[in-house]
């Protein structure tokens, strides 16, 4: 099967481009002929809250990689899609995860289509955005309308879909691993690798910092004065993606400052392992959302996690087992933290994960895209 991929790719960094990528492995590894098309310029500098776009580390030489989208110039567009509608690649799957990218991928996705060939699946991370703004659904119809099927990561991002009223063929397939961090290490050679005091035990807050990944209920949570007495650090470790300033209020209100460990910056590939395999458990206090990239490199590097209940984050998570599930307050957070450490948790929670982590393959993913396309009746 001759199949493209439509999303973030390098030079592009973060966590889309990376699952990407990844998923373009895992079409080859199938046997498929895969190549991917991203963005020459994926948002215009205005409208990016990070530092830089694009990524410093060497590209992935083993991936055809086609540099080619402007998101907000449409003879790039049309370009695209002329010249995917003619080669007439069986399958193409659009990663789709914000509004403002459904004028170019739908209106690319409409020319391909023009061949009466070409299957058009999307996966869809979500349909209604955490932080929204006027024009959303109109944006999102656009580009959504324009597909044969879709896959998601939640359950909830797939109700999400029935209540836009999309028929077309969708499947919810959980995310699979990112297994592409390297292998695990031990906790003390991922200490030493970041500098820190192996007196400490710490948990880790990762990803770009928005208001609804709810790193302020974290910090509200970890002034507890139970927490206070542990010797227990929390690690903050990702671009800021809005304004710091609310941020710092609460680490000096708190006190916190000696209790932080701050990498703020963007976390290059290479060192994630080492902030995952330092953290005693990985902490997703957000306010909303649908899945979350972060979990699936948590079940790799076979950490315990603690979300909340928002969203489709639960639907991964058994609590108890590999885990917490509560509610997303300050005092829900710091309950599960001081049982984790008063009860010594951490071993039992690690089994869970291994055991747990098993069912998210890459391979399944590719199954679930290939199974969707192949849906004909509708569209």
């Amino acid at each position: 099967m001759r199949v493209v991929i439509i999303g973030p790719a390098y030079p592009l960094r973060g966590g889309l481009a990376t699952y990407n990528e990844r998923l373009a492995r895992a079409f080859r590894e199938a046997g498929d002929e895969v190549r991917l098309v991203t963005f020459s310029l994926q948002y215009p500098n205005f409208l990016f809250p990070g530092q830089t776009q694009f990524s410093t580390e060497a590209g992935p030489a083993d991936l055809d990689i086609d540099v080619s989208i402007n998101s907000v110039n449409p003879l790039s567009w049309l370009r695209v899609g002329e010249k995917l509608r003619r080669e007439k690649p069986d399958l193409v799957i659009f990663r789709f995860w914000l509004p403002f990218m459904g004028p170019a991928l739908g209106f690319i996705a409409r020319r391909i289509r023009r061949n009466r060939y070409t299957r058009i699946v999307a996966i869809t991370d979500n349909v209604i955005p955490h932080e929204k703004r006027p024009g959303d659904r109109p944006l999102t119809r656009y580009f959504l309308s324009a597909c044969h099927g879709f896959v998601t990561m939640s359950r909830a991002v797939l109700a999400d879909l029935r209540l836009l009223h999309f028929k077309q063929p969708a499947r919810y397939q959980p995310h699979p691993l990112y297994d592409n961090f390297g292998p695990l290490k031990s906790k003390a050679e991922a200490l030493r690798a970041l500098g820190l005091d192996d007196k400490f035990g710490y948990l880790l807050f990762f990803g770009f910092i928005r208001a609804y990944k709810g790193l302020d209920i974290l910090l509200e949570a970890f002034a507890d004065e139970r927490l206070a007495r542990l010797p227990v650090k929390l690690i903050i470790a990702g671009e800021f993606y809005e304004d710091s300033a609310p941020y710092e209020e609460l680490i000096q209100k708190h006190n916190l400052a000696s209790r932080l460990v701050r990498a703020t910056d963007f976390i290059p590939n290479e060192k994630v392992v080492d902030y995952f395999c330092a953290a005693d458990m990985v902490v997703q206090p957000y306010k909303n959302a649908t899945q979350s990239g972060v979990s699936q490199i948590a079940y790799h590097f076979e950490r315990p996690m603690l979300v909340t209940d928002v969203g489709g984050l639960a639907e991964l998570i058994p609590n108890g087992e590999v885990g917490y599930v509560v509610k997303p307050t300050p005092k829900a957070i710091a309950d599960a933290l001081v049982d984790f450490y008063e009860n010594q948790r951490e071993a039992e929670f690690t089994t869970g994960v291994w055991e747990r982590k098993k069912q998210f393959s890459w391979s399944e993913m590719v199954h679930a895209l290939k199974d969707v396309a192949e849906v004909r009746a509708v569209g």
